[in-house]
């Protein structure tokens, strides 16, 4: 993964085979609870959705990922790190926990850069389009996989937040406003229409 400046990225992994990382609503929790320590002090969330077997994340890359961290001998960019931090320690403590060994993710977390998707040949849509696309699919996830049959049935997705219903802090909400992805007033409705 690399991490640029001035991009808006969707980053998912999955479980190795397709197997669920996500057993218990403590897992889940503390899978958040990494995200809320390793990532957010490097860059900003938009909008997550944690899944049995796999995660998305929408995150908006600032000027914090410039700041080069020396890892070995490599030098990466702190949003980078923080996700090999998130899914060591994660991985590390389900083992201990279940009395496995080896990687629980996938090997490579995927980083799509939603800003520069509409430099594809061919393609008429604008950003915009492609920020709002993902974002709500991002928060239909449950719904989509059948987990649910209502979004507020799932409470490890950033949606109850912006649908008002829970006060959560780990999105810029404000952000995510600006950036044209959520507005109070249509957000529900929005994320079952989309």
């Amino acid at each position: 993964m690399h991490f640029e400046e001035g991009n808006l990225y969707h980053i998912y992994n999955q479980g190795n085979n397709k197997l669920n990382v996500f057993h218990e609503q403590e897992e889940y929790i503390f899978f958040l609870q990494l995200i809320r320590k390793n990532l957010i002090p490097y860059t900003d969330l938009l909008a997550y959705c944690l899944m049995p077997n796999h995660f998305h994340l929408m995150i908006n890359a600032d000027k914090r990922c410039k700041n080069l961290i020396k890892q070995g001998g490599l030098f990466i960019d702190p949003i980078t790190n923080s996700f090999r931090k998130t899914l060591s320690c994660y991985t590390h403590v389900k083992n201990v926990k279940s009395g496995n060994s080896g990687s629980l993710f996938r090997q490579k977390t995927k980083a799509k850069s939603l800003s520069e998707m509409d430099m594809m040949p061919g393609d008429m849509l604008h950003k915009n389009d492609y920020y709002q696309n993902c974002f709500y699919y991002i928060h239909q996830n449950p719904l989509k996989a059948g987990l649910v049959s209502k979004l507020i049935d799932w409470p490890y997705s950033s949606y109850l937040d912006y649908a008002g219903l829970r006060s959560g802090t780990l999105c810029n909400k404000w952000l995510a406003e600006k950036f044209g992805l959520f507005n109070p007033k249509t957000f529900s409705k929005m994320c079952l229409n989309f």
